[in-house]
């Protein structure tokens, strides 16, 4: 019959419990848009217990591949039949891919921070403190020691954890780790190269002041948040004002989103199409 249009397209889910907060899928759905993929992405709110379900109605539904946010990071691991290099250490996985039918974890949050990171400056050879140890702080100090930093410092309140990533940077990359227990405000060590935000502290509507000593910082660091809302946190704007160049929590979420399209679809798509539908739903 001639007329008829093929309005079928390639699906992506984001499996979560909550997820509808979650802005992917603005992001994702503008950049498809513009690209003129035929392809949809779908946030899905995936109780804990009902994961395995959930993924065996992906693979019978022929999805390409689904992104993972809490509580299902690490429970879905044993569903899936292989893990990247960084998922497999960091123990976390955040994007689902299918290759030639079979279903592999990777962690595209130390990716994209890093992708970020690298137009601003070589990772190679860096000192870098990274303040907390959960889901962010694991993707990023795996991703920058595998991308040859010198030296990872993790800030934490809480010692097992704090002390459980820097000893799986140290253990199992060839950068140094080392873990500083929180108290207060930490102060900076001088011969720092990058300052990184990696908790939720700063989130919108959270108006908490990062416990950094802002006294510590020096104009040639480089100081980095991973909150994307709002772009400029308080953390980034003090850092502005005293010389530092910043990195805002935005190319975090845009290139592991870009990562993960690579990923699904084999195809480059435009960042900043991504970047500015998140700068839209935060303005």
């Amino acid at each position: 019959m001639s007329g008829i249009v093929n309005c079928q397209n390639t699906l992506i889910a984001n499996f979560g419990m909550p997820v509808w907060e979650n802005p992917t899928e603005f992001m994702m759905e503008a950049v498809f848009k513009h690209e003129k993929m035929k392809y949809r992405y779908i946030s899905t709110e995936v109780p804990k217990d009902k994961l395995k379900a959930a993924f065996e109605g992906v693979k019978a539904m022929g999805y390409k591949g689904f992104n993972c946010t809490l509580p299902h990071k690490q429970n879905i691991i044993p569903l899936l039949d292989g893990l990247g290099e960084s998922a497999e250490l960091m123990g976390a996985v955040n994007c689902v891919v299918e290759r030639d039918g079979l279903y592999i974890g990777e962690n595209t949050d130390g990716k994209g921070y890093t992708e970020s990171l690298s137009q601003v400056t070589k990772i190679e050879g860096k000192s870098i403190l990274i303040l907390g140890a959960g889901g962010a702080a694991r993707a990023i100090a795996i991703e920058c020691a595998l991308e040859n930093a010198k030296k990872i410092i993790i800030v934490n309140r809480s010692k097992s954890s704090g002390q459980d990533l820097a000893e799986l940077v140290e253990k199992n990359t060839a950068a140094s780790g080392e873990f500083i227990q929180l108290d207060g405000e930490v102060a900076v060590p001088a011969n720092v190269d990058i300052v990184i935000n990696a908790t939720n502290i700063g989130l919108y509507p959270d108006a908490t002041k990062v416990p950094i000593d802002m006294s510590t910082l020096k104009s040639n660091m480089i100081v980095s948040d991973v909150i994307p809302n709002p772009p400029q946190t308080q953390f980034i704007k003090e850092a502005t004002a005293l010389g530092c160049t910043t990195i805002d929590g935005l190319g975090m979420l845009v290139n592991q989103g870009k990562i993960a399209i690579k990923y699904w679809s084999g195809k480059d798509v435009n960042a900043d199409v991504m970047r500015q539908a998140l700068v839209d739903l935060f303005n």
